[in-house]
């Protein structure tokens, strides 16, 4: 079954989160979703003064939209099935602020004109941090409320010691790993998740090529072939395990009442495609 919506609709993902939100929260700030939406757009868009808009062709505003799709159905059915302890509406406020803003690292400064934002893989989540902080405290959250969201955005870093985020709440520690969960599902089960995998080769080596002057490590993949053909050994050995135990499963409440998990049945497609299009080159 397809997922909810096409993800390359930004008006589509953002009334989908609305009715979460609304289905979640009906008493509510009911204009809440579109003026976080409203600012993400701004962002990547390239309206902020300071920044342009976003160039990494992997990193885009859709991969963004694909994690926030994810992490709101997800949140949605958690709260239905009455799970423990219940999210309020200000962490889930939070959340969705992570998710919106947790690649802006991934956003260059007016006066950069080297490359893209790619060559900031490596730094890209602190950037992301500073950059909701920025952003936040001028909207006028408070320093408490942007650790939060902070806290959040490091959930989706790369090897993050999970145990060491300074999360304030559990209900804040769920709001992130539902948050880490989505940003991975979301974007390995995208209708053309296969068909972008050369395009994050891209983006991989030019932050090798960037960083290979500031200590940074060298390229993980040798090619664009040898990134896929490790593409079901990083479901299977990364990003299953996360999800399934340093992110407590919730995953698990993206199943539907038959028991299929959208998510993880377009993911096994992707996969089962990636496998025959390596066979056939082979």
């Amino acid at each position: 079954m397809p997922l909810r919506v096409d993800t390359r609709d930004a008006a589509a993902v953002q009334g989908c989160v609305a009715q979460d939100y609304w289905t979640m929260f009906p008493a509510g700030d009911q204009e809440f979703v579109n003026r976080a939406f409203g600012w993400a757009v701004d962002c990547f868009a390239g309206r902020l003064p300071e920044y342009q808009a976003i160039d990494a062709r992997y990193h885009d505003f859709e991969h963004t939209l694909q994690g926030t799709l994810c992490f709101s159905t997800m949140l949605r059915r958690r709260a239905e099935a009455q799970a423990e302890p219940v999210l309020d509406e200000d962490t889930f406020q939070l959340g969705l602020l992570a998710i919106l803003l947790h690649d802006t690292g991934y956003l260059k400064f007016a006066g950069d004109t080297e490359g893209t934002g790619a060559k900031y893989t490596l730094t890209h989540v602190n950037r992301s941090c500073d950059f909701a902080e920025r952003l936040l405290l001028g909207k006028g959250y408070t320093v408490r409320q942007v650790q939060g969201v902070q806290s959040m955005i490091r959930c989706t870093g790369v090897g993050v010691n999970l145990g060491l985020l300074n999360f304030q709440s559990d209900e804040e520690r769920i709001a992130g790993f539902a948050l880490g969960t989505a940003d991975l599902l979301g974007q390995m089960a995208a209708h053309d998740y296969v068909e972008k995998l050369p395009i994050l080769f891209e983006e991989f080596r030019e932050s090798a090529d960037y960083n290979a002057g500031r200590g940074g490590p060298p390229i993980a993949f040798a090619s664009v072939n040898d990134l896929m053909s490790k593409t079901p050994g990083f479901w299977k050995n990364y990003v299953f395990p996360k999800v399934e135990n340093d992110f407590g499963g919730l995953y698990r409440f993206l199943n539907r009442a038959d028991g299929h998990n959208d998510y993880l049945e377009a993911i096994e497609a992707n996969l089962a495609k990636l496998q025959r299009r390596l066979a056939a080159a082979a």
